[in-house]
């Protein structure tokens, strides 16, 4: 342990910046008095949506997490073994060309593996890291020195990330809830994890690492019921060291996702993890046997898709048939959160309407609503002329269609969401600009600060209000 510590105060020394609230880029010095996240119920207006991809990396982590205006963050990075090869590859199926923040939950191997390959590909082949945010509790392992060595090579800012900072990720609310000062359980990695809730409108999202039992308590006594969360991702693969009663009963969320392996040599997610959230009745999503697994968020309601349609009882989630690590499916919808706690889609994927010949994967004919004009390639440079990219929709029914609620999104899961009250009649058209502007009649605007449509390929996907996907308008 000695000799870890001094590998990081060598890096500290050469220049790392010590978070004691994130600066330059990151907003604010939070004290130890910074304001607890909170959950009031007062519904708030959103501009876009955030996509949260649960990434099937086998034994081990990975989250990718877009917010409205295609700002990226990223929680771990996969397991040694693979050095970040799964990773990478789906960023790059993804059109992910920059990450502005790359969360290390903790420094086990299992979560860093891809730490070193991936900071060497943005900052050498892509558009950069923006910075990197750690809890400080080192490791002996190469994995961890490879990346600290990777950082140091390529000069990535580094914040040591502590309970009271925050991250300035856009409208998006990044509240880091954990480790605590001083550290738990002497310096224990795993409960000494960085804890994250992202809120967005009236969801959130808790993100806890490898939190164990003395974590989880520590975040119970700490902020009790401010822990709720729409979405919790199972802390430590599923182990019974985690989720536990007390914890489950703070979050209270609505759905959960596990990461583990599906022949997992620990037996995660153990047994009694799963009856646990049995006795809540609490839908659960396991990346071995759901694949990739993709939450969009609009502010009040959460769509989920995965690759597998899986059974999501947990008593049951064994049942499903394991699915192969990297596999490059597309992801199908297969429920929908809504504010209330009801879904519109049963969990095994099926519209829950009298129609059983339907196929929810397929779009939902919606009189009317075509595309007319995608104007991917803005004049000169993309990002000097945001609103010159477009998507130009038609009403070619005879009916005036209310858009209020529907989304549009990219193949990389980037949404924007119609505001309340906004009609198209019949025989009218109306263009969605990139950038900001005055929303008018016949102008809509995303509100990005970049890109959203991929100039060499890329998919309008437009779903109504119930979560029923309209259309699908491919261009190459």
């Amino acid at each position: 342990m000695e000799s870890s510590r001094n590998l990081t105060t060598l890096l500290l020394v050469a220049g790392i910046v010590i978070l004691a609230g994130c600066a330059g880029g990151l907003s604010g010095d939070p004290s130890p008095a910074s304001p607890e996240p909170t959950n009031e119920s007062s519904t708030i207006s959103t501009n876009g949506s955030v996509a949260v991809h649960y990434i099937n990396v086998g034994q081990s982590v990975s989250t990718l997490i877009v917010n409205p205006s295609g700002e990226t963050m990223l929680i771990d990075t996969g397991h040694y073994n693979d050095d970040g090869e799964y990773v990478i590859e789906y960023l790059q199926r993804h059109d992910i060309t920059r990450i502005d923040h790359l969360v290390t939950s903790h420094a086990d191997a299992d979560h860093i593996g891809g730490n070193a390959a991936l900071i060497e590909y943005y900052e050498t082949e892509a558009d950069g890291i923006g910075a990197v945010y750690d809890p400080g509790v080192a490791s002996s392992t190469q994995t961890y020195a490879e990346y600290l060595d990777a950082i140091d090579a390529h000069d990535v800012t580094l914040y040591e990330t502590r309970e009271g900072d925050t991250i300035n990720f856009g409208d998006v609310d990044v509240d880091v809830l954990g480790p605590p000062e001083p550290y738990l359980e002497n310096d224990d990695r795993n409960e000494n994890s960085i804890v994250l809730k992202l809120t967005h409108g009236d969801t959130s999202f808790l993100f806890s690492g490898d939190a164990e039992d003395d974590q989880e308590a520590y975040l119970v006594d700490e902020y009790g019921s401010a822990l709720e969360s729409t979405i919790l991702k199972a802390g430590h693969h599923g182990s019974v060291s985690s989720s536990s009663d007390a914890f489950l009963d703070a979050v209270d969320p609505r759905a959960v996702v596990v990461s583990s392996a599906y022949d997992s040599q620990y037996g995660h997610p153990h047994d009694e993890v799963l009856q646990r959230l049995s006795e809540r009745s609490l839908p659960a999503y396991w990346t071995a046997t759901h694949g990739n697994i993709v939450l969009t968020s609009d502010g009040q309601n959460i769509t989920v898709q995965t690759q597998r349609d899986a059974p999501t009882d947990p008593n049951a989630l064994r049942g499903g048939d394991p699915i192969e690590v990297g596999s490059t499916d597309g992801v199908s919808d297969r429920a929908r959160i809504e504010s209330d706690g009801t879904t519109s889609i049963d969990a095994g994927g099926n519209e829950t309407s009298d129609d059983t010949d339907s196929d929810p994967d397929e779009p939902t004919a919606e009189a009317g609503l075509t595309v007319a004009e995608i104007h991917a390639d803005a004049a000169g440079d993309d990002r000097d002329n945001l609103n010159d990219e477009y998507i130009v929709f038609e009403n070619t029914g005879s009916d005036a269609l209310d858009l209020s609620s529907w989304t549009i999104e990219d193949d990389a899961g980037r949404s924007y969401t119609v505001p309340d009250g906004f009609e198209l009649a019949a025989g009218d058209t109306v263009t969605l600009h990139t950038e900001s502007g005055t929303r008018t009649t016949t102008e809509l605007y995303w509100g990005s600060g970049s890109p959203i449509w991929n100039n060499n390929g890329d998919t309008v996907i437009v779903t109504n209000a119930n979560g029923e996907r309209i259309l699908e308008e491919a261009y190459t």
